[in-house]
């Protein structure tokens, strides 16, 4: 009962982690509008979260893999199976510019905004079953 209770936040929780990484991109990709030579980068939401998911499926609920350094060579690995930082792809331009830019502004803003729409309907959504799982644990009494 509690691994289903775990993997239901845990879902949400990198849900909301992804749309947070694309927000962080398409803001960059908006920042350099004008920079010559510029090309704008996205990744598949959708993607992204079957990977981050299926990672955290397959190391359990934690989510997390523990990786050892058997020689001393060897670099040290960075234990982040989140999902939080997923390949980012070039976005293909949808007009030439003379400066060699890609980044269109409508297409930005549109998945800008939406992506920020995505984001608080997440968050909404994790709210509000936290605040279910609290007036369980209550049994309805004031939280």
């Amino acid at each position: 009962m509690l691994e289903k209770l775990t993997q239901s936040l845990d879902f949400n929780a990198t849900a909301l982690l992804l749309r947070s990484e694309r927000t962080r991109v398409l803001a960059g990709n908006i920042a350099n509008a004008d920079t010559p030579n510029f090309k704008a980068r996205d990744f598949d939401f959708r993607s992204a979260l079957e990977q981050a998911t299926s990672i955290a499926t397959a190391t359990g609920a934690g989510g997390t893999v523990s990786l050892a350094r058997t020689q001393e060579g060897h670099i040290a690995a960075g234990n982040d199976t989140s999902g939080a930082h997923p390949a980012l792809l070039y976005r293909t331009p949808t007009q030439t510019a003379l400066d060699a830019n890609s980044v269109d502004l409508d297409t930005e803003r549109a998945a800008f905004v939406d992506n920020s729409v995505r984001y608080e309907a997440s968050l909404r959504f994790i709210n509000t079953q936290i605040r279910t799982l609290m007036t369980a644990i209550n049994g309805g009494q004031g939280s």
